[in-house]
């Protein structure tokens, strides 16, 4: 069986032609011979794509061959031939460069057509191919990726996708706005004149921590965090605030692109360290910040652990320390600040009154000295746990948690040997928090109008 492939090309002017592209010889007496192969279809793609390609080019530069003041045309000062590279191979095609008119007032004398129109010669889907699936797993990976299913120059490494993953994520830098200390821009009375906000957002802020490069550190830390509008998409965030100079701008337009307005209720749930308290301070007029209950019960679980290993040499001081570990939680957990803050304070002086040849016990008393300095310093960001449960509210970020394995550890973290510069990691959070997310793909639309729009969905975590 013989496939014979042809293309019909219409020009702006009204003139076609037509044009074969490939031919196929096919049997049907195997299963493996039904349908195109991989190769052939990855042939057939690439000469496609050289044929539309080129009549697209040559119909530009027709339309620039002329003064578009005096209509006079224009000399020709070389021709030249681009690479351009495409989703379906590496296309050349002929790029004519021309002599300015005189009526030109421009510093230039000669223009190329195909270098202003193809500045990067990489089309957008190919740097949105490469930059989603970076984002997601190694470059390795996804330079096999590309080559295994696309009709992609051989040649396409690691390194020219991480650069163009790079290229990507600085343009994305260069667009956010400069920090301010509060991003409040009304007063109350503007702020009831305003619409009613369709519900509560909460952010949840959390750390991790990425394998340096740098000689002398072994780990820096990666903030990242995600906001949860009642009945809109989630979105990520993620940053290195040891290089960021933005922070808070960032996490403003995470807000904004979610249609948040002053008068909408934002809860912050952070884990009570400066740096993420300080990110979203001045942040939102109706807000709150809470001290989440994961942290205090993971502090909480520590020092009972210690206590079961007491048990083992104390069995009486031990059972004492376990029925006040019990009290600080329920107190805690009911909003009974004070009550709850004495009887730490009661466990801290008996910690220190026990006598016992336990190994742990000064590491026991060091975490429960912590606890009550933790507690006292975020005192105001404490709230009734027990109620804001009874009425649906979150407690806790644990879905900042899942947050920090999902946008850190699977890209970062776990079985991943490779260590990053501080710039490099902030870069790749901006890639991955927008791919995670799905808003990768409207960005890329944002930047090239002509691009098609594609619904993306966001990536299970």
């Amino acid at each position: 069986m013989d496939i014979e492939i042809k293309v019909k090309i219409s020009g702006p002017d009204g003139s076609a032609h037509t044009e074969k592209v490939a031919t196929f010889s096919k049997g049907a007496e195997t299963m493996g011979e039904i349908g195109l192969s991989i190769s052939e279809s990855k042939e057939l793609l690439l000469k496609l794509q050289q044929k539309i390609v080129s009549a697209q080019c040559a119909a530009y530069c027709t339309t620039r061959t002329r003064c578009p003041c005096c209509e006079r045309k224009l000399r020709v000062k070389a021709r030249d031939e681009m690479r351009y590279r495409t989703v379906f191979g590496d296309v050349t095609v002929p790029s004519p460069r021309f002599y300015h008119c005189k009526c030109y007032d421009g510093p230039a004398k000669t223009f190329s057509p195909l270098t202003e129109i193809l500045p990067d010669h990489v089309a957008p889907e190919l740097l949105w191919l490469e930059t989603k699936w970076a984002s997601l797993v190694s470059f390795g990976v996804t330079a096999d990726i590309l080559k295994d299913v696309l009709p992609i120059d051989a040649r396409l490494s690691p390194d020219t996708i991480r650069r163009h993953l790079g290229r990507v994520a600085t343009r994305m830098e260069t667009e956010l706005a400069e920090e301010r200390f509060s991003f409040i821009e009304t007063n109350a009375v503007q702020r009831q004149q305003l619409l009613l906000p369709e519900g509560p957002i909460t952010v949840g802020i959390d750390g991790g921590y990425v394998r340096s490069r740098a000689a002398g550190q072994s780990h820096f830390e990666v903030t990242v965090g995600k906001s949860i509008p009642t009945d809109r998409p989630s979105r990520y965030l993620g940053l290195v605030q040891s290089h960021d100079a933005k922070p808070k701008r960032r996490l403003h337009e995470v807000l904004k692109d979610q249609g948040w307005q002053e008068n909408q209720p934002v809860t912050f749930m952070t884990d009570g360290g400066d740096t993420v308290i300080n990110m979203a301070l001045h942040m939102a007029p109706a807000s709150e910040h809470i001290l989440d209950w994961f942290h205090i019960t993971m502090r909480l679980t520590v020092m009972q652990q210690y206590v079961k290993g007491l048990a083992h040499d104390n069995e009486e001081d031990a059972e004492k320390l376990a029925r006040l570990l019990r009290q600080i939680k329920g107190f805690l957990w009911n909003g009974n600040l004070h009550d709850g803050q004495l009887v730490i304070e009661d466990l801290v002086m008996d910690l220190v009154d026990i006598e016992t040849d336990y190994a742990s016990i000064n590491a026991l008393r060091k975490t429960a000295a912590e606890f009550q300095t933790y507690v006292a310093n975020n005192k105001d960001m404490i709230p009734n746990y027990a109620e804001r449960r009874r009425y649906g509210e979150r407690v806790s970020t644990g879905f900042a948690e899942s947050t920090v394995n999902t946008v850190v550890g699977k890209r970062f973290g776990k079985k991943q040997q490779m260590r990053w510069s501080k710039q490099g990691a902030h870069l790749m959070l901006q890639t991955r928090t927008r791919t995670l997310d799905g808003t990768l793909r409207a960005k890329f639309e944002q930047w090239y109008p002509g691009l098609k729009p594609q619904e993306e969905t966001p990536m299970a975590a």
